[in-house]
């Protein structure tokens, strides 16, 4: 990114947390959270891992492949499986995670289909909510079959905990990462008929999960044979811990989106798995205790029944900061990295998103083009959080066209 870019992103920060704070201002009150409805029932592909007994792989090594149901499938696969494969969890204990992988059409070219690693946005911490026990989202089904018309074969991790045992640990970087990875390793290691060569592509809390594996992805990737080229991510959760650290009775002092409190409440619960030691309990009022502990097994929809009009500001009766070093602890959680990319970052942000208001993913840019790392960041002044995905599709297709070449 050249310097008058660079001037542009910086302009654009300003304007669009100035735009983020009149429009949350403008939210109406906070009302009590009315009942959730329920969460979808899962397709399992004949195999439930919520429970696993059986031994648990190295990561990256196939525990069970099986064909996915139909009805989850994409129309642009030729061929669709569900797998269960090895990895490490959030407290670095071995785990399993589960993926979908998808084939395009017809015969793979030599070599194998070059890799698509599609890290998911939001769907929820509980096991109903894996992606791959559930139809895909209009926007995801049209994005996945867009990559497989392309020609790459598309590998689609649910991440630690959903749908297997232990919690989706929301926002943590480290352990996505590792999920991610392995699972391409896994897919690579089965029958089929994939290249080692691969990159990421990520949406809101899969943006962060990419460029989190993406600092990663070569060191564990090479011992398996992965080349790892490049990292395509939109709407980017990042440089959240910096406003989250000072969550507390009645800040933020604005009524917030329900999307932003439904987040917080997910990033809560993962952040008291992760840290059982600090008693998040005890910073949370019993409402707040309520809706964390829904966050826990509600998905998206449900979740955001949930929440409603309820802020997250209702939720703690005491301030984040009462924490020992609570930012080193929420950046080491959900920090989004600003160097250590050694392949090409494609960076997509639109201005109204105010899932993940821009600010985020601007700062971010703005950081790594001070660490001089290899970013292309593109905006999209007219797109919400979803339609950026739509927008930025040319330009990161190309970009991965180009990084995969």
């Amino acid at each position: 990114m050249n310097s008058l870019t660079f001037r542009r992103a910086r302009k654009l920060l300003g304007s669009s947390a100035a735009a983020v704070v009149v429009v949350a201002s403008l939210t109406v009150p906070a009302a009590a959270a009315p009942a959730a409805s329920p969460n979808p029932a899962p397709t399992w592909s004949g195999m439930d891992t919520r429970q696993w007994t059986a031994p648990i792989p190295a990561p990256g090594g196939v525990a069970a492949t099986m064909p996915l149901d139909p009805a989850l499938s994409l129309p642009q696969a030729g061929r669709a499986v569900r797998q269960v494969y090895g990895t490490i969890d959030q407290h670095g204990q071995p785990a399993i995670s589960a993926s979908a992988v998808f084939l395009p059409h017809g015969e793979a070219p030599d070599g194998g289909w070059p890799v698509v690693a599609w890290a998911h946005g939001t769907t929820g911490l509980g096991d109903d909510c894996a992606p791959s026990t559930q139809p895909r989202s209009d926007r995801d089904a049209e994005y996945l079959g867009h990559w497989l018309d392309q020609g790459y074969a598309v590998v689609a991790s649910d991440y630690v905990g959903l749908g297997t045992p232990g919690l989706l640990s929301y926002l943590n970087g480290p352990a996505t990462g590792q999920a991610i990875v392995d699972s391409v390793i896994a897919a690579r290691s089965s029958d089929l008929p994939l290249s080692p060569t691969w990159a990421l592509v990520g949406q809101s809390q899969g943006a962060g999960a990419a460029l989190n594996t993406a600092v990663r992805a070569t060191e564990l990737g090479a011992p398996a044979g992965l080349d790892y080229r490049g990292v395509v991510a939109t709407g980017a959760p990042a440089n959240i811990e910096h406003i989250f650290q000072w969550g507390g009775p009645g800040f933020p002092p604005v009524n917030l989106p329900t999307g932003l409190n439904l987040y917080a409440f997910y990033i809560l619960a993962g952040f008291r798995d992760q840290h059982p030691e600090l008693d998040v309990n005890s910073l949370l009022t019993p409402a707040g205790r309520d809706m964390v502990d829904s966050a826990e097994t509600l998905c998206y929809a449900a979740m955001r029944d949930k929440v409603g009009g309820f802020q997250v500001s209702q939720a703690l009766q005491r301030p984040l900061k009462d924490i020992p070093d609570v930012f080193g602890k929420l950046q080491r959680y959900m920090g989004t990295p600003t160097v250590g990319y050694d392949r090409p970052v494609f960076l997509g942000q639109g201005l109204l998103d105010l899932d993940v208001p821009a600010p985020a993913a601007l700062s971010l840019a703005a950081e790594m083009t001070l660490n001089r790392q290899p970013l292309e960041l593109r905006v999209y002044p007219d797109q919400d959080h979803s339609g950026t995905v739509y927008a930025a599709t040319p330009d990161a297709t190309a970009f991965i066209a180009r990084v995969m070449g």
